[in-house]
């Protein structure tokens, strides 16, 4: 089990690291309950478990697409970043008698020209 204190690699089983004496047990903040290593979040009480909660320093942000020893390397990096959303006025009731084939004739082509123009400025569609 990797310490995330220290990153050292640990046998499976150990309680403590074994080159800095950090707890590898992932206990819950809230609950206090003892989860196994690899959980995200509590499995007694959903709170989010991991380096954030058992270091007392701010948590680092995830990088989307990189694995967990590539984003524990980075520093991550501030931008300015702008959101999209947008809805079809009247749509609901344009399409509820429509079959999903027709709706899907109807809404395909605006969100095509929404998809178009986020990829121009290499935007990420969700």
């Amino acid at each position: 089990m990797r310490c995330a204190k220290c990153g050292s690699e640990n046998p499976a089983g150990m309680k403590f690291c074994g080159q800095c004496t950090a707890p590898l047990a992932l206990i819950c903040p809230n609950c206090q309950f003892q989860n196994p290593p690899g959980f995200r979040f509590c499995g007694q009480c959903t709170t989010a478990l991991g380096v954030a909660n058992v270091k007392s320093e701010p948590p680092k942000l995830s990088l989307t697409g990189l694995d967990s020893d590539e984003a524990a390397k980075s520093d991550g990096e501030r931008k300015t970043v702008t959101a999209l959303f947008a809805d079809i006025k009247g749509s609901t009731e344009m399409m509820e008698d429509l079959d999903p084939e027709e709706a899907r004739v109807v809404i395909d082509p605006a969100l095509k020209l929404m998809m178009d123009a986020v990829h121009r400025y290499d935007g990420y569609v969700v």
